[in-house]
């Protein structure tokens, strides 16, 4: 049986400055889920990219802006590749693209490993999952309905 996943048209555009022979976000494999973004320095800093030491964080540019369809959002996630073997997180994972947002795409990357982690030019740094958004309407209650685990909070459930 062949299955064919959704598709969705995102419209996207390099930035002024970016390089075009960095890839833009791509799938590197065909049943991935998320899309490999890669960071796209300017000229000055393209020889040098970026050195992350233990705890610091900077904003990596991506080089490229979107237009998502109404309806969907655009989340920024980490590699676990980074972060297994480097330390390397993102701050707000995962980060939010809005559908109307039309700015630089960047991602926030924090150093949470033992040394130092020089980020290049080119390199994988994030992916990208284009997700649906379900607007909340709220309707007050009076009560909730009950459940097994009722109000029980962090650590409730067990180890």
């Amino acid at each position: 049986m062949i299955r064919t996943e959704p598709e969705a048209q995102v419209e996207i555009r390099r930035l002024e400055g970016a390089d075009p022979a960095v890839p833009l976000p791509g799938y590197e494999t065909g049943q991935a889920a998320g899309m490999d973004l890669r960071a796209n320095f300017d000229a000055p800093r393209r020889g040098e990219g970026v050195t992350l030491h233990p705890g610091e964080r900077a904003l990596i540019p991506a080089g490229f802006a979107i237009a998502l369809p109404r309806g969907y959002e655009m989340q920024v996630r980490p590699r676990s590749g980074l972060a297994l073997k480097h330390g390397i997180m993102l701050v707000n994972s995962p980060g939010t693209i809005d559908a109307d947002y039309r700015g630089p795409v960047g991602v926030i990357l924090l150093n949470a490993g033992a040394g130092p982690f020089a980020v290049g030019h080119g390199e994988r740094i994030a992916q990208l999952v284009l997700a649906p958004v379900f607007r909340t309407v709220w309707r007050p209650v009076e009560a909730l309905d009950g459940t097994a685990r009722g109000a029980g909070g962090f650590g409730s459930t067990g180890r």
